[in-house]
């Protein structure tokens, strides 16, 4: 039995450094992800707002970005939106000369964070610099849309980085009021971690969509070696698109990969993206490197569905859904 226990402690000693050493790694990703939209905000506000861009430049920008990095995500039209809102909520922060330009022509960490990370605030002492860059970019864009005064923000910022709020749990406690009704607030959480319960919490809240896209990767907890897969299959489809297309027979046209779905609210990427001329309708086709599971069904008709309310022609017929499995029952598909 001491020997079980004796397993069972150095376990636990050895998931808490992971743990620790993971919530480490992502609040470095977090910052410069912070760091990159706020100079990014900061080039399509300065260009936009004085009329140097014309009407609809953001979205030409956001298509353009999307041919030349395939597979990017983040970097929708309404996300390039939001992060000109993140820059120009906080310019007060700036005073680099840079901007964006820096960050593409930076050749040291030190010329990045030299150029495009200058706190300027009135009262320095008083910002909580440290846990601004502590936090996602969902929960900035919660505070910025859900409150206006800077003492509040503030407030919000510490309460999200100490006690390591949910985007939920951050929209409660905003909803709650608890700026006019504070108490004192705990002491900085990441110090004083010490269960693996409170790592796991603390590595939670950069399960955030704009990080996730950012480092594209899936969820901190979740990854799976079949997204790899998948991703490594579909880039070499897109190599030999006309072979595969031939595959598939006759009549398709190819649209594009990644085909990036906005609607109500939500981003999704479709794998590949065809017409059939034969048949006047979209095919949409995912990707699975694993076994054929049923939760896939319900992902592709959600794809159809938003594929047909906002993307079918008029005189096209209703989409089309494709999976392509490595594996399957056949009895039971």
């Amino acid at each position: 039995m001491d020997e079980i226990k004796n397993y069972d402690e150095a376990v636990e000693v050895i998931k808490l450094a992971i743990l620790r050493s993971q919530y480490d790694a992502a609040k470095s990703v977090n910052e410069k992800q912070l760091m990159l939209y706020f100079a990014v905000g900061k080039y399509i506000s300065m260009n936009s707002r004085k009329g140097f861009w014309g009407k609809g430049a953001i979205d030409t920008i956001s298509e353009k970005l999307s041919n030349e990095l395939p597979g990017l995500h983040g970097f929708s039209p309404r996300n390039l939106r939001y992060m000109r809102s993140f820059y120009e909520e906080w310019k007060i922060l700036d005073r680099a000369p840079g901007g964006i330009l820096a960050l593409a022509s930076a050749k040291t960490e030190d010329d990045l964070q030299n150029e495009l990370w200058h706190l300027q605030v009135p009262n320095e002492d008083a910002f909580p610099a440290e846990e601004f860059l502590s936090i996602g970019f969902t929960q900035h864009r919660t505070i910025f849309e859900k409150t206006k005064d800077v003492d509040e923000r503030c407030y919000y910022i510490r309460r999200c980085a100490y006690e390591k709020y949910s985007v939920s749990e951050l929209k409660e406690s905003i909803l709650r009021e608890d700026y006019k009704h504070q108490g004192k607030l705990s002491n900085n959480f990441i110090r004083t971690i010490n269960t693996g319960r409170q790592a796991l919490k603390a590595i939670d809240v950069f399960k955030d969509e704009y990080l996730l896209d950012y480092i594209n990767v899936e969820e901190l907890s979740s990854r799976d070696d079949a997204d790899i897969d998948e991703k490594v299959l579909e880039n070499a489809i897109v190599h030999n698109v006309k072979n595969f297309i031939l595959t598939f027979g006759k009549d398709f046209a190819f649209v594009r990969n990644q085909y990036h779905l906005d609607a109500f609210g939500e981003n999704q990427f479709i794998d590949l993206l065809f017409f059939n001329r034969e048949l006047n309708c979209l095919v949409a086709v995912e990707l699975k490197k694993g076994k054929f599971k049923t939760s896939y069904l319900g992902q592709l008709q959600g794809y159809l569905s938003v594929l047909d309310g906002f993307e079918k022609k008029p005189h096209e017929n209703p989409s089309i859904g494709l999976i392509l499995c490595k594996d399957m029952n056949k009895s039971y598909v």
